[in-house]
């Protein structure tokens, strides 16, 4: 899809969507439970929709309603995990490989994994080459040291064990997904567990929304300095939860402030453990000056924070190494848009500089298959007017971007590819 935004003041009131991250984490502990649970305030984004068709591959009964899902977890998949005898290779007789689609969703492939290692069953993963561009090291490296099948090619990677409870070493600054989804099935197991960080912990409330999210559902682990300690065999506790407005979608709206429009954003919690709620600080920093932004805990805001600096003093990201492995590269994609806007945009290994003095584009943008490029894009448009190519990505995390924006009075029209 290709959008056109006109260039215009914009104002009013926009309630923040649900919460990805949260969503995710909240079917798969209903899954767990084993029983059945209502979760409220769900949007069907692809990514979400991609864990919900993982979760009923391992024998979720899933009912989709327009706000709400009502999940039923699989007692014979809680009773695999409680079957410790058995091998990949009497598990498996070339007939039972199950196959999982994952989309373009990093969170539901890492998150999934785990679920599948437990289970001593053959299962393949699929997904996009760029999703399996995006470093599957710290499974594939966990795989090898116990003797599991891990065997990855450009689209999908076939996986077979039995996890043990043990003291797991995990690289942790690659990314919190693989400690999060290791969270979610070690306290499955007969014993404790530990997971040791090995490096910075990259994106530290992420672990956080996890623990919170197992909390809820009366499953307790202990984060300690460089460490998680599990006590084994809980249970999830079925209950209905209602999912939390979403920072990290809430902070395009909020960034609609710092390029000059009046923009009232309803539905977040100021006190809620998701990283990206620093987004309003740092937006206050980048319409003073020309700050120094350390995301490294908070990778999803850099391209929005790119595009505000554009629009106001320029500025520096630093902890930006990760940006590469994102659903495009991201910092280089924005340095590319940016510069048809007029601003010089420099990427370093870890950092990235952003000039200033924003100019209506030259030429068509372009969305980079990536949600968070395409909505960082639509703001600046707001301001100087543009075209933008592959506007149907933000399907992966909020279908109804642009009918929102055009909630608030932005003038869009959609053409055809």
């Amino acid at each position: 899809m290709i959008v056109e935004i006109s260039a215009g003041k914009i104002h009013g009131k926009v309630n923040a969507p649900p919460s990805k991250s949260m969503a995710h984490r909240a079917l798969i502990c209903a899954f767990l439970s084993g029983q059945k649970c209502s979760i409220e305030n769900i949007s069907y984004s692809d990514d979400i929709n991609a864990t919900a068709c993982a979760l009923e591959t391992l024998g979720a009964i899933i009912t989709k309603n327009p706000n709400s899902i009502t999940i039923n977890g699989s007692n014979a998949y809680n009773e695999l995990i409680a079957d410790s005898a058995g091998s990949c290779a009497d598990a498996f007789n070339g007939q039972n490989e199950r196959i999982i689609q994952c989309g373009e969703s990093g969170s539901t492939l890492r998150f999934i994994i785990p679920l599948c290692l437990v289970t001593g069953q053959r299962f393949t993963l699929c997904g996009t080459s760029r999703l399996f561009s995006r470093s599957l090291s710290v499974y594939e490296t966990l795989c090898k040291k116990y003797g599991f099948v891990f065997e990855q090619s450009d689209q999908s990677v076939t996986v077979c064990g039995r996890l043990k409870p043990d003291t797991f070493h995990v690289q942790a600054d690659i990314s919190s997904q693989f400690i999060s989804g290791l969270m979610f099935v070690l306290p499955l197991l007969a014993k404790d567990s530990t997971i040791m960080t090995e490096g910075k912990i990259e994106s530290l409330p992420y672990i956080k929304l996890t623990q919170s999210a197992l909390k809820t559902f009366s499953v307790t682990t202990d984060i300690f300095d460089g460490s998680i300690y599990i006590p084994g065999s809980q249970h999830y506790r079925a209950v209905n939860y209602t999912v939390e407005g979403d920072w990290s979608n809430a902070a395009f709206f909020y960034a609609l402030n710092t390029v000059g429009h009046e923009i009232e954003v309803t539905g977040v919690d100021t006190n809620s453990l998701q990283g990206d709620r620093v987004c309003l600080e740092h937006f206050s920093l980048i319409t003073k000056s020309a700050p120094v932004i350390d995301v490294s805990d908070c990778p999803d805001l850099a391209p929005v924070l790119m595009a505000s600096m554009a629009a106001n003093n320029g500025g520096v990201l630093t902890g930006t190494r990760r940006l590469k492995i994102k659903e495009s590269d991201r910092g280089a994609a924005m340095a590319d848009e940016l510069s048809k806007m007029g601003v010089k945009v420099s990427v370093h290994e870890n950092s990235i500089t952003v000039g200033c003095g924003l100019k209506k584009p030259t030429q068509p943008l372009t969305g980079h298959n990536d949600h968070r490029i395409v909505m960082a894009l639509s703001v600046l448009c707001t301001v100087t007017g543009g075209t933008i190519v592959g506007a149907q990505a933000v399907n992966k995390s909020m279908p109804d971007f642009f009918e929102r924006l055009e909630g608030l009075g932005a003038q869009i029209r959609r053409l055809e590819d």
